[in-house]
């Protein structure tokens, strides 16, 4: 099966670059450029799996408002299978971006959502190859129906501390673990308790250092070739877990699915969007 299900947000988002982001004190600065754009986890790997050339169910949570409906035509419009359920309203950031920093600022959550949509849910959980169940409270619901359906569950954590106690029922239900270094000093006792607890794979992202990746039976660091030109790094996390599962549909070995997951990301990284 070349299906991958993914469940989560997608969001409109407002993009605005700075030289360096803002001291907190009261300041004015100049924006370099700014631009409206679809973001969201979900709505960025189901957008870098269809530049993969995968099919793809995506169920998310838009508003019946101007905001949800540009989102649904990107989707669409890349040949994704949307299922969208009606949210209050659309969720929205504003994202200040300088260089590799980023600060996200949360202007709309989707508040109560609907569940319309299980049967076309469960038919796509049959046709799916994996299950990408990302974080958001509506999301959670659907880690149980992909385990009660036998798809392997991959979740990413992003930027998950050890600790957060939020974060336990995706960290328990995942076959297929990824996550950034960013909140982890050392990332290797964590990846090794995961594994000994029965998750069959951790990839932990580290910039410019690379990726590593730990099974029962090995740990593969795999580093990553230079980017000539970071353009926007929104979607760089996504564009990896997608070049990674992509990888492993067509059957490649661990290391040769890490490096086609640095290549997508680094293919997003030098696009403008979140997929290239």
């Amino acid at each position: 099966m070349t299906r991958v299900f993914v469940a989560g947000p997608a969001t409109w988002n407002h993009l605005v670059y700075v030289d360096a982001l803002p001291d907190p004190r009261p300041h004015s600065l100049s924006a370099r450029s700014h631009h409206e754009t679809v973001g969201g986890t979900s709505a960025g790997k189901a957008l870098n799996l269809r530049t993969l050339g995968l099919d793809v169910t995506l169920l998310t949570f838009l508003g019946d408002d101007e905001p949800g409906r540009r989102i649904g035509g990107v989707l669409r419009e890349a040949g994704v299978d949307l299922l969208a359920e009606q949210a209050e309203r659309t969720e929205r950031h504003l994202n200040l971006m300088s260089g590799g920093d980023r600060v996200s600022i949360f202007l709309d959550t989707p508040g109560e959502v609907t569940d319309a949509h299980a049967a076309a849910v469960d038919r796509a959980l049959a046709e799916s190859a994996y299950a990408c169940i990302d974080l958001a409270e509506a999301a959670r619901p659907y880690l149980t129906k992909a385990k009660a359906a036998g798809v392997p569950i991959v979740c990413d954590l992003h930027d998950f501390d050890g600790e957060n106690p939020w974060y336990a029922d995706w960290i328990a239900a995942a076959d297929v673990l990824f996550l950034n270094a960013d909140g982890l000093a050392d990332p290797l006792p964590w990846m090794r308790e995961q594994v000994a607890r029965g998750t069959s794979l951790v990839v932990v992202t580290q910039g410019a250092e690379g990726a590593t990746a730990m099974t029962a039976l090995e740990t593969l660091h795999v580093p990553v070739d230079p980017v000539d030109e970071v353009v926007d790094t929104n979607g760089a996390g996504d564009a990896f877990a997608a070049g990674f599962l992509d990888a492993r549909l067509g059957r490649a070995a661990l290391p040769v699915a890490m490096r086609a997951a640095h290549a997508q990301a680094a293919r997003c990284l030098a696009s403008r969007g979140l997929a290239p």
